[in-house]
Parts: C-alpha cells; sequence; structure tokens
C-alpha cells in the first residue's frame, strides 16, 4: 500500500483529531486497500449510511453528480496554483455542496497530482510532436477525445498492460502522474516525460449525509474542521511523494520537457470541441474557473 500511504496518514490524522477534539466521543475506524470495496462501491454504502466516510476520486463521483465532470476537463487550470484557489473557494464550496442531493456531505478536497504524457520515441515539446504517437488512455470518452485532439493515436489498454506495450512497441507512450510513472517501471521504457499538466483530478473527503444530520452543529463543526486539516496534511505528503518521484526518474536519465505558455495554448486550443461536448451547460461555471 506504499502507493497510496499518504492517503492513508491523512485518513488515520482525520480520525485522531476528530476523537481528540471531540473528547473521544466520537471514533473513526479506518481501512483501506479496498477492504471495503471500490471507490463507487463506497460511495454507492455512503448515500445509504453503510459506511460513514470515504474519499474518492471526482471520476466516479461524477456518475453521482453530473457537473463535477467540469473539474475532469483537460487543460482546465494554468497550474496548480489555480486549482487551489479554485477548490479552496466558492467555487470549490458549491462543487462540495452539489453531492448533497445523492445523500452525501463534502468535506474537502485531497491532491491527486497532475497527469503528464510520457512516450519511449521522442522529447515532446510542441503538439506536433504527438502526432501520430499511439498513446493508451483508460477507457473514457473523455480522455480519447483529448488524446485524438491532440493529433494522437488513443488506445485504450488496461493499467497493468501498458509496460510491456511500452516495451513492445504496441503503444508509444502513455499519461500519469510523477508517483505512477516512477513506481509502474515505466520510465524504464519510456524516457521522454512532458509537463503539459493535461489533468488534475481532485479527490474529495465525504460523510454519508444520514451520519452528517444525527451530529449536532458543534460536532460537524469539528468534523468539517479536521476533514479541512487532513487535507492540507495529504497535500504536504503528496508533493514529497512527487518531488521523491520525480528525483527517481530524473537520475535514471528521463528526459523531462516542459511546455513555453504559448505552445501550451495550442495544446489547451484544441480541447475546444472537447468543451463544446462535454462543457455543455456548464459554461458559466467553466468561465469562472479560469478567470480564477
Amino acid at each position: 500500500m506504499q502507493k497510496f500511504r499518504h492517503k492513508i496518514i491523512a485518513a488515520y490524522k482525520f480520525a485522531e483529531m476528530v476523537e481528540e477534539k471531540t473528547g473521544g466521543r466520537i471514533h473513526i475506524d479506518v481501512y483501506y486497500g479496498g477492504q471495503l470495496g471500490d471507490e463507487k462501491a463506497l460511495i454507492e454504502q455512503l448515500q445509504f449510511g453503510g459506511i460513514d466516510f470515504t474519499r474518492a476520486s471526482i471520476s466516479p463521483l461524477s456518475e453521482f453528480e453530473k457537473s463535477l465532470n467540469v473539474l475532469s476537463l483537460p487543460y482546465l487550470y494554468k497550474d496548480a496554483d489555480q486549482m487551489w484557489r479554485v477548490l479552496e473557494g466558492d467555487i470549490g464550496e458549491d462543487f462540495l455542496k452539489s453531492v448533497e442531493k445523492a445523500g452525501i456531505i463534502g468535506l474537502s478536497w485531497y491532491d491527486a497530482g497532475a497527469r503528464n504524457f510520457y512516450n519511449s520515441k521522442k522529447p515532446v515539446t510542441k503538439l506536433d510532436d504527438l502526432k501520430g504517437l499511439k498513446i493508451r488512455v483508460q477507457e473514457s470518452q473523455l480522455m480519447m477525445g483529448m488524446v485524438s485532439a491532440l493529433g494522437a493515436s488513443a488506445t485504450p489498454m488496461a493499467y497493468g498492460e501498458v509496460y510491456s506495450g511500452l516495451q513492445t512497441g504496441v503503444i508509444d507512450g502513455a499519461e500519469n502522474n510523477w508517483p505512477s510513472y516512477e513506481s509502474t517501471s515505466h520510465y524504464e521504457v519510456a524516457k521522454y516525460y512532458v509537463l503539459d499538466e493535461h489533468s488534475r483530478i481532485p479527490e474529495m473527503q465525504m460523510i454519508s449525509k444520514s451520519t452528517w444530520d444525527k451530529l449536532s452543529a458543534d460536532d460537524q463543526k469539528i468534523i468539517k474542521e479536521c476533514a479541512l486539516e487532513s487535507a492540507k496534511i495529504e497535500r504536504a505528503l503528496w508533493a514529497e511523494k512527487e518531488a521523491a518521484a520525480e528525483a527517481k526518474v530524473k537520475e535514471a536519465g528521463s528526459v523531462i520537457t516542459t511546455l513555453d505558455a504559448g505552445e501550451k495554448e495550442k495544446f489547451q486550443a484544441a480541447m475546444a470541441p472537447l468543451y463544446a461536448q462535454f462543457g455543455a451547460g456548464y459554461e458559466n461555471i467553466i468561465k469562472a474557473i479560469q478567470e480564477k
């Protein structure tokens, strides 16, 4: 469970703080490693009060609240600072509240980093460099559409097959965050990594509305405060994890490139058809996010 150690630490810290601040009245048991089911199953259990708390990516959560799809749009943010201005401001609070009609109360946001492209062929410094490359993506219409819009060939493939796919040339590249690129050893067979930061998909820490409604106003305040504090802990641990992964792959010979501002704008401009398709009806929210 090394991959999720930072999230586990943050969850235990959350439970510890709640117990301490309520004088032991509220005790939270922490389960990890899929002991209670996958993310979708946990969200469903949360809806009906089968469990009290969970944390999940907004990807499965968007099945329960469609507006969350907005936060998955590629190149939505200029950088991490902009994302946190959005999530920690009024827009982020509105999104936390948006799941209430699904029987869930959003408490805070956890970091899951930025996803970037990597490949075995060449450094990517401009949009044209992606043209024709076979890029592995998740089986998601949005992700496949993004890769196609950038001129590459979207190739859905099981995550566990990516290493051999890169090794044998079945695919030329894939995309993920620093820790995943390092922990899967994909850097051994795809050394060119470009910091395009196409996706920043956060995770939400949540409580069942049926549990929330049983709490006093004071205890609700404590739960919310502890959730926000645990999110800060998780983010700091994630930053450490990213830095360690980056250092390791650089030492191993990975070639890291960045996009200059003008080139990044071309990547963003290529997303116009996807925004029209997946952002329809949410144009005002998207505009407000981009202006932050």
